[in-house]
């Protein structure tokens, strides 16, 4: 299954794309970082990546979540990441990702709290 992006706002000003499929190498992947990139030129600093629907994680999805958390946090926002399960979440814990960003079991509880400098 190719990536599928839905994009929502909760709360006043927090962002969240819910992801089902592959998060992997590709034009479909590319779609993230496009979108982030319209975030940040809007300037929306507060994005949850909702992974719970995605089944399959490669190197290059992981690339992408590290990158997505980058220039979130030089532009002075934070990523948070959510419903990521199974092989999904193993992936991101084995290869540290957890430590650069926070991991929450639903997309509310992403939300609550949700502050940056």
């Amino acid at each position: 299954m190719i990536l599928q992006i839905e994009h929502t706002t909760i709360a006043p000003d927090i962002d969240v794309f819910a992801m089902s499929g592959r998060l992997t190498m590709g034009s479909d992947s590319q779609n993230v970082e496009w979108n982030l990139a319209k975030l940040l030129k809007e300037n929306h600093r507060k994005v949850i990546f909702d992974l719970s629907k995605v089944n399959f994680l490669d190197s290059s999805g992981i690339g992408i979540l590290v990158m997505c958390h980058a220039k979130l946090k030089k532009a002075g926002g934070a990523l948070r990441i959510a419903g990521a399960q199974g092989m999904v979440r193993q992936i991101i814990e084995m290869t540290n990702v957890n430590k650069l960003v926070e991991l929450y079991s639903t997309a509310p509880e992403a939300a609550k709290g949700f502050t940056v400098v």
